[in-house]
């Protein structure tokens, strides 16, 4: 059975409790948005999520989108839903008010599309690939292009889409054939084909606004010769209602393992009319603004979707009757305890309930820095907020969404044999959750821009916005007796991923396949001692709560425990990971490709 309810107390610790002394400050900009402002956001958003997405989720998975006469209709309710959403202003949460936005921060955003993700991922891309579209269009476009789109697309009568990938080629978007020409009156005319375009064509929005990446007949080739140009479905009127047809089409929806309710489409473009965003052949710089932005969310996708799994096996673990307890039975009245009372399915809990508390825990921590980049009026915290969010996407995209199909997995596995079948709902956030591994960049490929790209920039400066403040940390908290073995597993890990930069540095200088082969490992340990940090400082505030006097006291003495179970359980990965990376790449790369 599909459960949810959205987590807004651990919300509310995240944003209010967690993180106020995390380097960047107060942001003087956002200081309307108080905490009773905030709340009453999370609660409004919660609601939609729960009573209007969530009964859409599985209906939505059987019915799917449907192809018809080149129009794709999605399923049943989904017409209404999106109708409500946008006139609730949801589509316009987090985006600037010169737009039509409500400028509301990231953090709180952040929290809205973990909600929207829990209840029903398929829904959640239509407006969320649109978000991330308007950033691009905000960043590189004309203010003519700004002015006509963004209002339309901020406010959702409009949704936008990004169109890569041809099927020739996917990660390798030098490779890409799609041609544009220039015409006499500044417009482009577009030819080719694009293929996993999700939310590429829908019955949503009047009118869908593509970002198309496609090269010009002077571009040099590779991705050094990539533009990117604004595309809409419908060529708009000079009043921006939909005009005639612009030679975009559908061949056809893709038939996927999950997300059944999102049209991913193959889309060719015939001759279609298109204006360019930002400086010829410098489309991927503006299109990764897109894509970063997008990266983050995808994380986002993965916790929500272990949000989901986590609960739905907490309901069965607690209904379901098999066995008795090894230390003697708890129910007596009953012919069998519920399966909760079993350890093994408490690992599986404890170990879906850390996860997805260390990723909301760390994903606040990066909203917080996405907000110091754009808001902050302190040139040294912009720049140490950007450091952070360079080194912390590809993090965020490739472990969240791990771990969120680790959990999706682990509930199928608390269920059992009802986990396996349709009727039970579980399966659902396996199929749903896997794709968020694969699209946005592979999570192979995060990894090796962590250690290709994030880890050398600038002479190593954006390490330095993590490791800063996690060494701080470990230096002032030292000597807290009652906190000294959880400090001095965070200070272990810590040194392993010290280590393990070293490395992969003094290796990867010599040997890019050195750098290649400790890519993943190196992700994952990032991310562990992120998440380590963020549990030892939830475990200090939630000590200093319960010893002066909380009404609230079963909320904390959960997250002491939490935290603890993270300790003892999950951050002893970071000694394998730290062994894997200091293996190097012999065995991994030693046998010939025929001998596969």
């Amino acid at each position: 059975m599909q459960v949810y309810e959205a987590p807004l107390r651990d919300m509310r610790f995240v944003i209010h409790e967690l993180h106020q002394d995390d380097g960047f400050g107060n942001i003087e900009a956002l200081a309307e948005f108080t905490p009773d402002l905030v709340d009453a956001v999370l609660e409004e958003a919660a609601k939609v999520a729960t009573e209007v997405l969530l009964p859409l989720n599985r209906s939505g998975d059987i019915e799917g989108c449907t192809l018809e006469n080149g129009v794709v209709r999605t399923p049943k309710g989904f017409r209404e839903a999106y109708e409500m959403f946008r006139e609730g202003g949801w589509c316009a949460l987090a985006s600037d008010p010169e737009w039509g936005g409500q400028g509301l921060p990231e953090t709180v955003n952040k929290m809205t599309e973990e909600m929207i993700c829990s209840a029903n991922l398929s829904f959640s891309l239509y407006p969320g690939l649109t978000h991330g579209a308007t950033t691009a269009i905000e960043g590189y476009a004309s203010d003519e292009l700004k002015a006509f789109y963004l209002p339309k697309m901020v406010s959702g009568d409009w949704s936008g889409t990004m169109c890569l990938t041809e099927p020739h080629c996917g990660t390798d978007l030098g490779m890409l054939r799609t041609k544009a020409v220039p015409q006499e009156d500044a417009s482009y005319k577009l030819t080719g084909s694009k293929i996993f375009i999700s939310a590429g064509e829908h019955d949503l929005t009047e009118n869908i606004v593509h970002l198309v990446l496609a090269r010009l007949p002077d571009a040099p080739e590779g991705v050094k010769g990539i533009s990117l140009f604004i595309v809409p479905k419908y060529l708009p009127k000079d009043d921006g209602t939909p005009g005639p047809s612009n030679g975009v089409s559908v061949a056809a929806i893709e038939h996927k393992m999950g997300l059944k309710a999102s049209a991913t489409c193959q889309l060719n473009f015939d001759d279609s009319t298109g204006w360019l965003v930002g400086k010829p052949h410098k489309g991927m710089e503006a299109m990764f603004t897109m894509m970063n932005t997008e990266r983050v969310s995808v994380g986002v996708q993965g916790l929500g979707v272990g949000e989901a799994a986590y609960q739905s096996a907490v309901w069965y673990a607690k209904d379901r009757l098999q066995g008795r307890s090894l230390s003697g039975v708890k129910n007596p009245k009953g012919p069998a305890d519920p399966i909760i009372v079993h350890p093994d399915v408490r690992r599986m809990l404890m170990t879906m309930r850390a996860y997805n508390e260390g990723c909301r825990a760390l994903g606040g921590w990066v909203s917080r820095a996405l907000d110091a980049e754009r808001y902050s009026t302190d040139p040294e915290v912009k720049q140490r907020a950007a450091d952070f969010i360079a080194l912390m996407t590809p993090v965020v995209k490739a472990l969240f969404t791990d771990l969120g199909y680790e959990n999706a997995n682990l509930a199928v596995q608390v269920y059992g044999g009802h986990g396996y079948i349709a009727e039970s709902g579980v399966e659902q956030y396996v199929r749903d959750g896997r794709i968020a591994m694969i699209y946005e960049g592979t999570n192979g490929i995060q990894a090796l821009d962590l250690v290709g790209r994030k880890l050398p920039a600038h002479m190593g400066r954006n390490l330095r916005s993590f490791f800063h403040p996690v060494s701080q940390f470990v230096e002032a908290n030292k000597g807290d007796e009652q906190f000294k073995p959880m400090i001095e597993a965070l200070e272990k890990a810590f040194g392993a991923l010290q280590l393990s930069t070293a490395t992969i540095a003094q290796k990867g200088m010599k040997d890019p396949e050195e750098a290649g082969a400790a890519a993943t490992d190196y992700l994952r340990l990032t991310g562990l001692v992120a998440m380590a940090y963020c549990f030892a400082q939830s475990a200090l505030i939630a000590r200093n709560k319960l010893a002066g006097g909380t009404e609230e006291a079963g909320f904390y003495k959960a997250k002491l425990t939490t935290a603890q179970f993270y300790f003892d359980r999950i951050l002893p990965q970071a000694t394998t990971a730290f062994l894997a990376i200091k293996a190097g790449k012999a065995s991994m790369m030693a046998l010939d490709a025929e001998s596969f």
